[in-house]
């Protein structure tokens, strides 16, 4: 059932797989107690998850559930390297006034893993 088509558009190797890089977002070392510029921040951040989703460069983002790690949520993003991540993470207006920091690692997965984004879309009663 190999569709070559699909292959060439999602970017996948021999193997139906590339590259990405696993981000794993941590409780950062801002304590802020300033509701306002916290709230300005994550809405800025979400809107940064969406601006990088419309690019491309975002497949996969999410929060954790509570947890002793201080693990706050994850993104896969779609480049090819930690120093392209790292420019995409700057723009992210959470990380960059520190409530948010971060782990990164490259990660290999299915190259099909975008096609999800669309029918993530369909299945939405209230977007967050």
């Amino acid at each position: 059932s190999y569709d070559a088509e699909l292959a060439k558009r999602v970017g996948a190797d021999d193997y139906g797989m590339k590259s990405y890089v696993f981000v794993i977002l941590k409780t950062g070392e801002n304590t802020s107690t300033d509701k306002e510029h916290r709230n300005n921040s994550f809405r800025g951040h979400m809107a940064n998850i969406g601006r990088l989703v419309e690019e491309g460069k975002m497949v996969i983002a999410g929060p954790f559930g509570k947890n002793d790690k201080d693990y706050r949520g994850l993104f896969i993003l779609n480049v090819a390297t930690v120093e392209e991540a790292e420019t995409l993470l700057a723009t992210d207006p959470a990380i960059s006034v520190g409530y948010l920091s971060y782990e990164m690692t490259p990660w290999y997965g299915s190259a099909a893993i975008s096609e999800y984004l669309s029918a993530s879309d369909k299945v939405w009663k209230v977007k967050p």
